[in-house]
């Protein structure tokens, strides 16, 4: 007789990997305030190597307008400033000599649509690789009909399935709504 729950376990590990992987790209589009994780994608050349802008500086909110970056060493300031601008990030870094600061500008209606528009595309993206993770739990139970598991628990075994799909399409939901509120708040 075979066991059906290291499938279930499986296909759950995978729909939980979609949702974090969600927050992750969620985490980088900017919702009109500070934020230090929408630096998380630039990197600055250090001693050869390129890394993120956090492990050569501290990066703080002064302000919900405002992000403050600290370089460790001051000749890194005109490194990370470069980079900065070189990023998608779409903001011109202010360098006083010790600090950089990044105004963060208040975001258009036109641009809230946008990005409300990019986080509903990464939403319906982590939906697909959570209908990914059912049809492949599913396609590995009627393989296990095949070798012998009882059709009426395989049925149950479906709808367990079906449960945990149900539970993380309807967390990615709430995702959404949360980001969509945040966006479009003035």
């Amino acid at each position: 007789m075979q066991d059906i729950k290291p499938y279930l376990k499986h296909a759950e590990d995978n729909m939980e990997a979609a949702t974090l992987f969600l927050d992750e790209a969620l985490a980088h589009i900017r919702a009109g305030k500070a934020n230090v994780r929408i630096l998380d994608g630039v990197k600055v050349e250090y001693y050869g190597s390129h890394v993120p802008v956090s492990n050569v500086a501290t990066i703080t909110t002064p302000d919900a307008k405002t992000i403050s970056i600290q370089p460790y060493e001051k000749a890194l300031i005109s490194v990370i400033e470069k980079a900065i601008l070189n990023s998608d990030v779409g903001i011109t870094p202010m360098n006083n000599g010790e600090t950089i600061r990044l105004g963060i500008p208040p975001l258009t209606e036109e641009r809230r649509r946008q990005l409300a528009k990019q986080s509903k595309a990464e939403c319906e993206d982590a939906k697909i690789s959570i209908r990914n993770a059912r049809r492949d739990a599913i396609e590995h139970l009627k393989k296990l009909v095949k070798e012998g598991l009882p059709e009426d628990e395989e049925k149950d075994a479906e709808t367990a399935v079906q449960k945990i799909h149900d539970k993380f399409i309807k967390k990615i939901d709430e995702i959404y709504a949360a980001k969509e509120k945040e966006i479009m708040t003035v």
